[in-house]
């Protein structure tokens, strides 16, 4: 599953590093990936000091980027090297030098609809998904969860097209409903796209020269969207709020759903809406400070009083988040 709005600002990264703990704690193996350049996942779960000695050692497979990146001059996909972050939890750490990888997929992507020699046209664009079921393996793991930044450029692309589901983190504003209104219509294309490719390939001389390379699908099978809590602020009234939230169940049907909007339905009344996130604000520096999600706090970490039944709400809330998407993917908990 990957979690994606081509806006930022939306807390996909916090959603993700939560319900990544929160899948581990219900006894879920999960690989967590970072194919965000800025690698803002990877830096919530390893400390500076990690980060340094993971980038500048570049030590083989160590990170996303390390293990698709012989695929820009000669070489192959390297086994990747998970982090153990804790029982049942990997991370699969993220790379500031990704983004030189973009150019690689843009230019195999018109190559990829040629008439011949398209193996590593095709293998260059499956390469994420490659290293995800290799670390996937590796671990025996029940779930993938990545994040990716905000655009809708080939890297999102190629991680999108590995991805069998889609959850869409929203805010309520101008942005993320327009940013919700280009996402549905790129998905569809995407996917589009991708068939052509795959009936391109099976229709090829390389497919029967490689009938052990296997691709993936392309599936990106919506399974809904979640709306941040509004924040009370003097410049932004309650009213301003709503007016962009009740938009959203209307927009997320007719841009990512393709479906036509019969009647008037409120937010909070979607089926199509997982949740709706709270803010938590002070809890969230004391999160960051002890490097562990804010339902994972103690009195010891100064979660004490309101913080503590805030802590107790935040396990609730997200353990019902996790119990709802692993129902859409038809995950057993």
């Amino acid at each position: 599953m990957t979690f994606f709005n081509n806006k930022g600002g939306v807390g996909k990264t916090s959603l993700v590093y939560h319900l990544s703990w929160m899948y581990a704690s219900l006894r879920k193996r999960v690989v967590v990936v970072d194919i965000d350049p800025q690698a803002n996942l990877t830096a919530a779960f390893l400390t500076e000091d990690e980060i340094e000695e993971l980038w500048s050692k570049q030590r083989s497979g160590h990170t996303l980027y390390q293990c698709v990146k012989p695929l820009t001059d000669v070489g192959d996909i390297i086994e990747p090297k998970l982090q153990n972050i804790a029982t049942d939890l990997y991370l699969l750490p993220g790379d500031v030098e990704l983004s030189g990888f973009e150019d690689s997929l843009s230019n195999e992507w018109p190559s990829s609809m040629g008439d011949y020699n398209l193996y590593r046209p095709m293998r260059i664009l499956s390469s994420f998904w490659q290293v995800m079921q290799k670390a996937s393996a590796k671990v025996q793991a029940d779930i993938i969860l990545v994040d990716i930044g905000p655009n809708l450029g080939a890297i999102n692309r190629s991680v999108l097209l590995s991805t069998d589901y889609v959850a869409i983190p929203l805010g309520a504003d101008l942005f993320s409903l327009q940013g919700l209104r280009n996402l549905g219509p790129t998905l569809k294309s995407w996917k589009s796209l991708w068939n052509k490719r795959l009936l391109n390939w099976e229709d090829s001389s390389d497919h029967q020269d490689y009938p052990d390379f296997i691709l993936p699908k392309g599936e990106m099978k919506p399974v809904g969207y979640l709306c941040q809590q509004h924040s009370v602020r003097l410049d932004r009234p309650v009213k301003a709020y709503d007016k962009w939230v009740q938009r959203i169940p209307q927009v997320y049907r007719e841009s990512v759903m393709n479906e036509k909007f019969q009647k008037k339905i409120k937010q909070e009344d979607d089926p199509y809406c997982l949740a709706t996130i709270k803010h938590y604000r002070s809890l969230i520096p004391m999160a960051q400070e002890h490097r562990k999600p804010i339902f994972k706090l103690t009195s010891a970490d100064g979660a004490i009083g309101s913080h503590a039944n805030a802590v107790i709400d935040a396990r609730k809330d997200f353990k019902l988040l996790a119990e709802k998407i692993a129902s859409e993917m038809n995950i057993d908990l």
